[in-house]
């Protein structure tokens, strides 16, 4: 990646978290709103990459940082489904 091309990268991903934050606090819209809450998350899970937009970077690194970063989203989730699963259970189990 170039010079030119990491700087692009590094705004690009900082422009879209501010646009995301400005479409959750804008007071018109619910369609933008939802828009936003989406984007909001999708752009906290891509700023990890900011730190990685410096020119020499492969698009290799790029992409391994995006499978790591995509990851530990899929085994949160999974820890947090599991654990309402395992609450919803000891509730059940309260009741009998």
């Amino acid at each position: 990646m170039t010079a030119t091309q990491a700087k692009w990268l590094e705004r690009s991903i900082i422009g879209l978290c501010v646009l995301s934050i400005v479409m959750i606090f804008q007071p018109y819209s619910l369609t933008l709103f939802s828009w936003g809450c989406g984007l909001v998350v999708f752009g906290a899970l891509i700023f990890n990459l900011v730190p990685f937009c410096r020119a020499g970077v492969t698009a290799r690194q790029l992409r391994k940082v995006v499978l790591i970063v995509l990851l530990v989203l899929v085994i949160a989730a999974l820890l947090g489904i599991g654990t309402a699963f395992l609450y919803v259970e000891y509730l059940e189990s309260l009741r009998k």
